[in-house]
């Protein structure tokens, strides 16, 4: 599996899936669940590699030459 997530793209990904799961501690109805989708984004942002990015052919690391 290539990691196909540059830094930038890491980073994002990481703030997104922050906030995302402090809407657990945040909100105060069964919507507060919904917080745990931003374990998507983190997750794929610890890893480096994006399915998504994978399946449409897309990649935001740097060119190796």
């Amino acid at each position: 599996m290539t990691q196909n997530l540059g830094s930038v793209d890491r980073i994002i990904r990481i703030i997104i899936g922050i906030v995302l799961l402090s809407l657990i501690f945040f909100l105060d109805s069964g919507a507060r669940w919904f917080g745990l989708i931003g374990l998507i984004p983190l997750l794929t942002a610890i890893i480096g590699f994006c399915p998504l990015y994978k399946i449409f052919g897309l990649s935001s690391c740097p060119l190796k030459h």
